[in-house]
């Protein structure tokens, strides 16, 4: 049998302490077994791959796999704990899976139909200027997140300066995060595609040290998606489609935390999350607290 995951490891050796019998040899197959039959459940897709009813398209870039948007959302939600969203797939490295020891970061694909972003504003920018200002949104929103029982966030900086490639419509950026009571401090890394009627967004979260592995692999995924005849940036009718009330500054700076707050908890503590979601938690929960009703 392999090895339980490092961190579930752990968890075992924690409960233990307070119970009076141990987790079972039994215990830990089911749960293994559990596992196993989740990780044989996904359907990994490769080459071109249609998103939203044919709108826009993914080439999945060699040394990578999508998984499709029903059971990205499974992985969301209900193993990953994150609220439901409609995502349209999740791209991850080869060698990755929602459910590994070694898990470094999955891509999230999703589309926003807020209309057409006008660039106009790219060049006159200043992003030292924006992040000041996001940086002071974060800061002011940490008593509301705080409310709601989460821990706070600091907007570190820029983990990778925002770049907008005028020609092919396509922005990025990245973050570092600080989360409370967290050592090591998290990346979030932005990818929005202009279209005619919204954009693709594709958001990449790890631990900080993966920054140089997802930068070696940037190009192919940035070249990997892309609108489709009749939905591109090109394509935008001043007579028949709406604008949105935002340019590339506001994509940047909009909806700072609004969502990353949960993905990045979600990489540090999936598989306690996960644990529960497949119904082993009860197995715990009857040794902490059925020994101490004995």
């Amino acid at each position: 049998m392999r090895k339980l995951p490092v961190f579930i490891f752990s968890l075992f050796i924690s409960l233990l302490s307070f119970a009076q019998d141990g987790i079972t040899g039994e215990e830990e197959l089911a749960y293994q077994i559990t596992l196993d039959s989740i990780e044989k459940s996904f359907k990994y897709e490769y080459g071109v791959i249609q998103l939203k009813d044919g709108i826009a398209s993914i080439n999945v870039p060699d040394g990578y796999k999508f998984l499709g948007a029903e059971q990205s959302a499974y992985v969301l939600s209900d193993l990953w704990g994150n609220p439901p969203s409609k995502v349209l797939g999740l791209l991850f490295p080869e060698n990755i899976s929602p459910l590994s020891d070694n898990f470094t970061y999955a891509v999230e694909v999703t589309y926003s139909e807020d209309g057409y972003v006008e660039d106009e504003d790219a060049e006159d920018i200043d992003y030292d200027d924006l992040l000041a200002q996001m940086q002071k949104e974060a800061r002011e929103g940490n008593s509301a997140r705080v409310a709601q029982g989460y821990g706070t966030i600091e907007l570190v900086g820029w983990a990778s300066k925002p770049f907008y490639d005028q020609e092919n419509k396509k922005l990025h950026w990245a973050k570092e995060l600080k989360f409370e009571g967290t050592d090591v401090n998290t990346l979030n890394y932005n990818i929005r595609i202009l279209g005619r009627k919204g954009y693709l967004n594709m958001n990449a979260i790890g631990d900080m040290d993966v920054l140089p592995l997802f930068n070696k692999d940037i190009d192919a995924i940035l070249k990997s998606a892309e609108f489709n005849e009749g939905y591109a940036y090109a394509d935008f009718d001043a007579g028949l489609d709406d604008v949105a009330a935002y340019g590339i500054g506001g994509l940047v700076a909009g909806k700072v935390l609004a969502k990353v707050g949960f993905f990045a908890v979600l990489l540090k503590f999936w598989k306690f999350i996960a644990l529960g979601a497949v119904g082993l938690f009860s197995v715990f929960k009857k040794k902490i607290f059925g020994s101490k009703e004995a």
